[in-house]
């Protein structure tokens, strides 16, 4: 596998957790309120991305590969929770 092909794949496997971060950011912005502790957007973000992305790779650990909709089920409680406390005030 050369380094471009390498690149796409793991492109691929953190998609669903930067689409996932992505989205809860903007629904957290939009139908959270405004909190004066929340962090910014692109903290958002990155806080749900690093969640989101810990655990499909714990996934691909202890599934042996990937795209299982237990992974993405537990993708999206670990990127909900991490989220919502990021919003707590």
């Amino acid at each position: 596998m050369g380094a471009t092909e390498l690149f796409f794949h793991l492109v691929h496997f953190f998609a669903p957790a930067f689409a996932v971060a992505v989205i809860l950011a903007l629904a957290g912005q939009l139908l959270g309120g405004r909190y004066t502790r929340a962090p910014g957007i692109i903290a958002q973000t990155a806080i749900n991305f690093i969640a989101g992305a810990v655990v499909l790779g714990l996934g691909l650990w202890f599934f042996g590969r990937d795209a299982k909709m237990a992974s993405y089920a537990a993708m999206l409680v670990c990127c909900t929770v991490s989220q919502s406390l990021t919003l707590r005030p």
